[in-house]
C-alpha cells in the first residue's frame, strides 16, 4: 500500500489531521490498534478552546458541536468557604469556551471519515513505523496472519503516551521531562442534572473536587483520590457523599445524585517529549506531551499539534515549502510548555498534597486571594484558559 501520509492513531488527533488532509486532496491512512468501539468507549475531556472548535469546522465536522455543545463564558473556583467566578469573556477579550464531549468529537470525526471514505484501519497489531530518516519511510502492521506494508512520505505518530511512535526515536535523540503528581482522580459520569450551568473547580483540606458536565442531562464529577485507591474502594454513595464534603453547602445541597455510568481513577502526571520529529517522523498530542486534567489543555494542545502540522503539510504538497515541517517541533513545544506551565499552576493551586507544609498551604490561600484581588491576575487565567493563539 502507498500513501503520503501515514497517521497512527485513530483518536481525535489522528482522525481530524486525517480529515483535514483528505479535503486538501493530501492521501492519507489512518492506523488504529483498537476497535472504533472501544476508542468511542474512552471518557475523556470536554472544553474546547475556540481555535478548535474552528478546525473541526475547517474539517466539515462541526456541526453537532456547534448545535448541542454549550458556550461557557466563565468557571467558578470555590476555596476557604468563599465561591468566586472567573469571567472569561470579560477578562479574555470577548472569549469563551465550548463544553462539549470527547467521545461525541471522536463519533463526528469517525462519521466524516466513513463519508469521505477515509481509510481508517482498526485492529492493527504490531504496527512498526521503519526507515523514519530516509525519504521514503514505510509502517508495517498486521491483521490476522497478513503483515501489510504502507509506504509514505511522512509519519504521524498520534497514537499516545504508550503508543509505538515516541518508541521509534532513539534513546540518544529523544529526552523526556516528567512530573508525577503524589495522587489521582476518581471520576464519576452519571445521567443526572449538572449541580451548576458552569464548572466548579473546589480546593478543600479533604482534597480537590470538580463539577463539570457533558450536557444538561450528563454530569461529570471528580474528586482527588490517593494514587492507591482503587476504583472497587468507592461504591457510588461513598463518592456522592465525599464529593458533597468537598463543596460548599449551598452547592452540596442542590445536587442530583444517581447511579454510576461510568466510573474510573486518573493518575495525574506532567510530560514532555523532545523532539517532536524524528527524520520523517512527527509526533502529536498525547504521545508527544501529557498534562493535568486540571487546566483542560489536554486536548486543546493535541489540536495545536495537528494546526502546525496540517498548515505544514500543505505548504509542501502545495507549495513545495518545507519551512513549516522543519520548525514543527519548535513551533509545537512552545506553545506545549506554556500549556505546561498553566496546568501545573492550576494543579498546584487547587490540589491537596501529601506532608506539605504549612507554609505551603498559606501560600496556596494567598495565591487565591490574589487571584480574585487582581484582574490582571484574572486575565492571565482567562487567557491561558481560552487558548493561546496557534
Amino acid at each position: 500500500m502507498k500513501t503520503s501520509v501515514c497517521i497512527i492513531g485513530g483518536g481525535p488527533s489522528g482522525l481530524l489531521l486525517s480529515q483535514l488532509l483528505h479535503l486538501q486532496g493530501i492521501h492519507n491512512v489512518v492506523l488504529e490498534r483498537q476497535s472504533r468501539e472501544y476508542v468511542l468507549g474512552r471518557i475523556r475531556a470536554g472544553v474546547l478552546e475556540h481555535g478548535f472548535a474552528k478546525l473541526m469546522r475547517e474539517a466539515q465536522c462541526g456541526e453537532r458541536m456547534d448545535r448541542e455543545g454549550e458556550i461557557h463564558e466563565g468557571f467558578f473556583i470555590a476555596h476557604d468557604g468563599a465561591m468566586d467566578r472567573v469571567d472569561l469573556h470579560k477578562y479574555s477579550g470577548g472569549s469563551s469556551v465550548i463544553v462539549y464531549g470527547q467521545t461525541e468529537l471522536t463519533r463526528d470525526l469517525y462519521d466524516a471519515r466513513e463519508r469521505m471514505n477515509g481509510t481508517v484501519i482498526h485492529n492493527a497489531e504490531d504496527v512498526t513505523p521503519q526507515d523514519l530518516t530516509s525519504p521514503r519511510p514505510s509502517v508495517t502492521y498486521r491483521r490476522g496472519d497478513e503483515t501489510v506494508r504502507i509506504e509514505c512520505d511522512f509519519v504521524i505518530g498520534a497514537d499516545g503516551f504508550h503508543g509505538v511512535s515516541r518508541k521509534s526515536i532513539p534513546k540518544t535523540v529523544l529526552k523526556e521531562y516528567e512530573k508525577v503528581y503524589p495522587f489521582g482522580w476518581l471520576g464519576v459520569l452519571s445521567r443526572t442534572k449538572p449541580v451548576s450551568p458552569e464548572l466548579i473547580y473546589a480546593r478543600h483540606e479533604r482534597g480537590f473536587a470538580l463539577c463539570s458536565l457533558r450536557s444538561q442531562v450528563l454530569s461529570r464529577y471528580y474528586i482527588q483520590v490517593p494514587l492507591a485507591d482503587k476504583v472497587e474502594d468507592w461504591s457510588d454513595e461513598a463518592f456522592w457523599a465525599e464529593l458533597q464534603r468537598r463543596l460548599p453547602a449551598e452547592v452540596s445541597a442542590r445536587m442530583i445524585t444517581g447511579p454510576s455510568i461510568e466510573k474510573s481513577i486518573a493518575p495525574l502526571r506532567s510530560f514532555v517529549a523532545e523532539p517532536m520529529r524524528y527524520g520523517n517522523l512527527f509526533l502529536a498530542g498525547d504521545a508527544a506531551h501529557i498534562v493535568p486534567p486540571t487546566g483542560a489543555r489536554g486536548l486543546n494542545s493535541a489540536a495545536s499539534d495537528i494546526y502546525y502540522l496540517y498548515h505544514a503539510m500543505v505548504a509542501h504538497y502545495k507549495r513545495s515549502d518545507a519551512s513549516g515541517l522543519e520548525g514543527y517541533s519548535a513551533k509545537a513545544l512552545a506553545r506545549v510548555w506554556k500549556a505546561q506551565r498553566f496546568s501545573w499552576w492550576m494543579t498546584m493551586l487547587l490540589h491537596t498534597f501529601p506532608d506539605s507544609l504549612e507554609y505551603d498551604r498559606k501560600l496556596q490561600q494567598t495565591d487565591l486571594a490574589y487571584l480574585f484581588s487582581s484582574e490582571a491576575a484574572q486575565r492571565s487565567l482567562a487567557e491561558n484558559y481560552v487558548g493561546l493563539p496557534f
